[in-house]
């Protein structure tokens, strides 16, 4: 009877594991840190309606949980995103129930905005990003780089916004984010051409932060992730905040629109922590305080 009950744990337990492994988006814990995989290596990693729902809620999971202080995002086999999956748009197809109970078609009709949210456009968690691409990072794959604060590429991966090649438009926030990012007419040119680039031209025109060996992308974004996860949380973000709401402002508004969460951060107990640590010597035990 025991080694029946265990039976049949076991097999459950893999069936569990076997339906996490096929979601569109998978998770991972590091510390402070919250890896976001985009899941569908054998599409390689289009966006669909399952994905979609997955990333809102890994997102969102980084926005309430404290003990998070930063998101590294990436795709999986060997692909970060070749954008919108076509195949699904052109069947009208929004994916069905997906493996962990998810009601795709129930979540996206009560949340009109959810797609928007997880693609972040119209929402951003609280903590920043850093992306990790390799291969195809096409389409929607760029327009969610536009949306991350500190970018790492392999090689020989490739960048591109290229809706206009199929008249679809660019939907993202790119012709709004990447002109703010990049010179004008480089932006013009991407834009408008729908043409790709390298990862050494992504870098020389400052797209991307840093370029590395093919499959070394993601140790990088962990380890740049981990730096930021060791400083003051509180401090994180709001340098965070400050970047994001000043973006646009003119400046006399924009360093007055810094206050508002530099004098917060300096009576915090942990601005008294890290100055005493320093004294002492030792590590500073941030508390988010």
């Amino acid at each position: 009877m025991t080694t029946e009950s265990n039976s049949d744990s076991s097999s459950a337990s893999n069936s569990e594991s076997a339906a996490d492994n096929e979601a569109a988006v998978l998770t991972e814990r590091q510390g402070h840190l919250l890896i976001v995989t985009l899941n569908r290596p054998e599409r390689k990693n289009a966006i669909n309606g399952e994905m979609l729902v997955r990333m809102l809620d890994a997102f969102i999971e980084a926005d309430t949980n404290p003990d998070i202080r930063a998101i590294v995002l990436t795709g999986a086999g060997g692909d970060f995103c070749s954008g919108a999956d076509l195949i699904e748009m052109a069947g009208g197809h929004q994916g069905d129930v997906a493996p962990g109970e998810i009601d795709v078609p129930a979540r996206l009709a009560a949340d009109p905005d959810l797609p928007w949210k997880a693609l972040l456009r119209s929402w951003q968690p609280d903590v920043p990003i850093i992306l990790a691409a390799e291969g195809a990072a096409i389409a929607g794959g760029t327009e969610l780089l536009g949306a991350t604060e500190i970018r790492v590429a392999g090689r020989s991966t490739k960048f591109g916004i290229s809706e206009v090649k199929w008249s679809l438009y660019p939907m993202g926030g790119s012709v709004v984010r990447i002109p703010r990012q990049i010179p004008y007419t480089i932006a013009c040119d991407l834009l408008l051409t729908g043409r790709h680039i390298s990862a050494e031209e992504a870098l020389q025109i400052g797209l991307i932060g840093y370029v590395v060996e093919d499959g070394e992308a993601l140790a990088k974004a962990i380890e740049i992730g981990q730096q930021i996860c060791e400083n003051g949380p509180l401090s994180v973000k709001a340098i965070l905040r400050t970047l994001r709401e000043t973006n646009g402002m003119r400046q006399d508004e924009a360093l007055e629109h810094e206050f508002t969460y530099g004098w917060d951060v300096f009576g915090s107990e942990d601005a008294r922590e890290g100055p005493r640590a320093f004294k002492e010597k030792r590590k500073p035990n941030f508390q988010g305080k």
